[in-house]
């Protein structure tokens, strides 16, 4: 199997409000997750459309963790600074509470009862630990740091036709998925302030 040039087609879902004002870090995490989410599927879909093998419901699941980790820590990279340090850290606490009840809710259609939500957290705070170990020019991550990712994304995945997946990531899949976090990031936060989810009107 060869590498294709073409890149997943993905629209962020609705990151823009009609109404104006400040919008709380809860609505804007939903926003975050819900479109982190979204990317996450499509680039699935993608990589099988490209001839990508995934194996069985929980590897497919092993994967969009894998994708899921790799989008949030660009998010946090992307909101520093934008943010104050609280803020920063209560947006993406919020994101992956979003993103670990998603997760939960699809696993157990697909695998039955059973402990989810943990083993998910679990996994982004160690990617979290070992992506933070990498150098990126400003938010844009390193060809180490791409390589780390696509092989964990291999290493989630069914062996058998999928020996180009590094390469599928790293030229394909990736790129895309930076600049689309880079454009959610810019719609939801630095569209506006940000108001407390408990604030109070003036």
């Amino acid at each position: 199997m060869a590498i294709l040039s073409s890149r997943p087609s993905v629209a962020l879902v609705k990151t823009r409000w009609r109404k104006k004002g400040p919008r709380t870090l809860a609505e804007r995490a939903g926003v975050i997750g819900s479109n982190v989410w979204k990317i996450s599927s499509e680039v699935f879909k993608h990589m099988e459309k490209e001839g990508f093998r995934f194996g069985s419901d929980r590897l497919v699941t092993d994967v969009l963790a894998e994708f899921m980790a790799f989008m949030v820590q660009l998010a946090d990279r992307a909101v520093y600074g934008k943010l104050s340090e609280a803020d920063r850290a209560a947006l993406i606490g919020e994101v992956v509470g979003h993103l670990a009840a998603t997760m939960e809710n699809n696993q157990r259609d697909l695998l039955g009862p059973g402990e989810y939500r943990k083993p998910f957290i679990e996994l982004l705070n160690a990617r979290f630990g070992e992506y933070a170990g990498f150098a990126y020019a400003g938010v844009e991550p390193g060809y180490p740091c791409l390589r780390f990712f696509a092989t964990k994304v291999s290493d989630a995945m069914a062996r058998g036709d999928n020996k180009w997946v590094v390469e599928q990531m790293m030229d394909i899949e990736a790129p895309e998925m930076v600049r689309l976090v880079g454009k959610l990031i810019e719609q939801t936060v630095q569209a506006g302030p940000a108001a407390r989810p408990h604030a109070r009107p003036g």
